[in-house]
């Protein structure tokens, strides 16, 4: 079933704002109950309630990230877009801590996604993550969760 293009553009503007919101229990909700969330660095979950479990414990640890968006694309019940996965500058200035990811969603209506797939480079974003602790950024919980390798 393809929905209308404003409903799914609606429905997508509405999913990054609260992902911006950092408030991943509301985001959580935001997928089906029976929702397939294809995490490459964690692999596949599956069901609205393993989505949330596994989002607030990633996402402890850097309650500071944002994702401003770069480009979307939407094609019927589609859409593509690519986020940045940005950390603020341990130092207040400009410099960038950040690294790309595609993310694909499948809209199932009633402001609902039934597939999320996030595509990244899981040791791109780990660098990132250790310059920017290294540069003096602060974890608000314990890194475990990220899934850093010890080098």
């Amino acid at each position: 079933m393809s929905h209308s293009r404003s409903e799914v553009e609606s429905a997508w503007s509405h999913f990054v704002e609260v992902g911006d919101s950092g408030d991943w229990n509301a985001w959580a909700d935001l997928h089906t109950e029976d929702g397939v969330w294809v995490e490459h660095a964690f692999g596949t979950i599956r069901g609205r309630e393993e989505i949330r479990e596994v989002i607030t414990r990633v996402m402890k640890p850097v309650p500071m990230m944002v994702f401003p968006v770069e480009w979307h694309v939407i094609e019927g019940d589609r859409v593509v877009y690519y986020p940045w996965q940005v950390l603020p500058d341990p130092k207040g200035g400009d410099a960038m801590y950040r690294f790309g990811c595609v993310t694909i969603l499948e809209y199932a209506g009633n402001g609902q996604w039934s597939y999320q797939e996030d595509l990244y480079n899981p040791r791109e974003g780990e660098k990132v993550i250790k310059q920017w602790l290294a540069d003096g950024g602060k974890l608000a919980a314990s890194p475990d969760a990220l899934g850093l390798r010890e080098d």
